[in-house]
C-alpha cells in the first residue's frame, strides 16, 4: 500500500472513532470519498485533531509542529469544510469534524457528480450502521398545527419555541435536495430551508454556506416547510443546534429509514398519529402527505401503521375532516433528549462501542 493510500486508511479509522462514525464498506467507496475531499497532507493533519477545540499553538505543542506554519493550514482546512472552527473573540480554535452530520454537509456548495455518486453508494452502508442506534443524531418533532391547545408540550418539542430561544440563526441550502437535483432526481420542495444556530451558524456564514436571518424569517421558513410537507428534525438535544426540514424522497436519513419495515423504532419521537375511522372520508390527503408510507387506505377508513409512523404531524394539519390527531406515546416509550449535543454524542459513542464489542468480543475500543 502506498504512503498516500495509507494516510486515507488512517483517516477513515480516525473518523470512525468519532461518535457518529465512518463505517467501512466492502467496496472501499469511503476511501474514494476521502481522496476526493482531502489532499494527503490535509488527511495527515486531520489525524491530529479531536473533538476538543484547540488553538494552533496547543495543537502544535501536542504534535511537535511549527505553530506559525500550522495556523494557516488549519484555517484553510476549516474554510474547506474538512475540520470545524470556533472563535473565542479573535482567537480561532480547531477541532475534528464528524463526517455526517458535518464534513458532508459542509460541502453543500462544492458538490460534484463524482462525489454525489460515491456518497449515494456509501450512505446506505452508513445509515445501516447508524440508524439502528438507540440514540440518533436527529429527532422528529411535530409541526405546530398538529398539536392541540390542550396538549402539554415540552419546549424542546416546539419548533417555534426553539426559534425564539436563538440569538444567531442561519439558513442554508438542503444538501440532500441539492445533490438529488444535480443528478436529475429529487423534488421541488424548498431548497433554502436548513436552520443552523449559535457557533454552527457562525461557521456556516464565514464559510459562505448560508446567510443570517431574523427570528421572523426563520418562523416563515417553518411555516413554508409545513405547507410543503417537510418533516422537522432538530438535533437530538434539549439545547438545539439546528433544525433540518426533510422530505422522504431526498433526505438521506428519512430515505434510508423508509426502507426499513419499522422506521418508528429507530426515530426519536414522542408522538404517533391516530385516525378517527368514523370521521374519515377516504380522501387520501394523509397518504400523500406522509413521508414514511405510514398511512394506508382500507375499505372504510384510512389507517396508520404504528411501526412506520414517526409522529411528524404532517397528516394532521391537512385533514379536511379533522379526523387525524397526534397522541403521546405511552410513558415507557417516550424519551427525553439529552441536555446538550455533547451528551448526545457521548451516548452514541457508548452505544457504538457496546455494539462493536458484542460483535467481535473486543475490549480495547475507544472513541475520541
Amino acid at each position: 500500500m502506498g504512503e498516500n493510500q495509507n494516510v486515507y486508511e488512517l483517516l477513515a479509522t480516525h473518523l470512525d472513532r468519532l461518535p457518529s462514525g465512518f463505517p467501512r464498506t466492502p467496496t472501499g467507496v469511503e476511501l474514494r470519498i476521502l481522496q476526493r475531499l482531502f489532499t494527503p497532507q490535509e488527511a495527515s493533519l486531520a489525524l491530529s485533531l479531536s473533538l476538543r477545540p484547540e488553538t494552533p499553538e496547543q495543537i502544535a505543542k501536542r504534535t511537535g509542529q511549527n505553530p506559525e506554519a500550522l495556523a494557516p493550514q488549519l484555517e484553510a482546512m476549516s474554510r474547506r469544510g474538512l475540520i470545524f472552527r470556533i472563535r473565542k473573540g479573535d482567537e480561532p480554535r480547531y477541532m475534528a469534524a464528524q463526517f455526517v452530520i458535518g464534513i458532508w454537509e459542509y460541502h453543500v456548495n462544492d458538490l460534484r457528480p463524482e462525489l454525489i455518486q460515491d456518497m449515494n453508494e456509501y450512505l446506505p452502508y452508513f445509515f445501516e450502521k447508524i440508524n439502528r442506534l438507540k440514540t440518533p443524531q436527529l429527532r422528529t418533532i411535530p409541526i405546530s398545527k398538529a398539536i392541540s391547545v390542550e396538549q402539554a408540550v415540552m419546549p424542546y418539542e416546539q419548533a417555534h419555541h426553539i426559534i425564539l430561544e436563538q440569538e444567531k440563526i442561519l439558513v442554508a441550502p438542503c444538501i440532500c435536495r441539492r445533490e438529488h437535483q444535480m443528478v436529475g432526481e429529487g423534488c421541488d420542495k424548498p431548497m433554502e430551508s436548513c436552520l443552523v444556530f449559535g457557533t454552527g451558524a457562525e461557521y456556516y456564514e464565514e464559510n459562505g454556506l448560508g446567510r443570517f436571518i431574523s427570528q421572523g424569517e426563520a418562523l416563515n421558513i417553518l411555516e413554508n416547510a409545513e405547507r410543503s410537507g417537510l418533516v422537522l428534525q432538530p438535533s437530538n438535544a434539549q439545547k438545539v443546534i439546528n433544525i433540518c426540514t426533510c422530505c422522504g424522497c431526498c433526505c438521506q436519513i428519512l430515505k434510508n429509514l423508509k426502507k426499513l419495515p419499522d422506521p418508528a423504532h429507530y426515530v426519536a419521537s414522542n408522538y404517533f398519529a391516530s385516525i378517527d375511522a368514523d370521521a374519515c372520508t377516504l380522501c387520501g390527503t394523509c397518504v400523500s402527505r406522509c413521508q414514511m408510507d405510514a398511512v394506508e387506505l382500507l375499505e372504510k377508513a384510512a389507517s396508520v401503521l404504528p411501526e412506520r409512523c414517526i409522529g411528524c404531524g404532517l397528516c394532521v394539519s391537512t385533514c379536511p375532516e379533522e379526523a387525524i390527531h397526534l397522541r403521546l406515546k405511552p410513558d415507557e416509550e417516550r424519551t427525553t433528549p439529552p441536555a446538550h449535543f455533547l451528551e448526545t454524542y457521548k451516548r452514541i459513542a457508548k452505544e457504538r462501542i457496546a455494539r462493536m464489542r458484542q460483535a467481535d468480543g473486543r475490549t480495547d475500543l475507544k472513541t475520541h
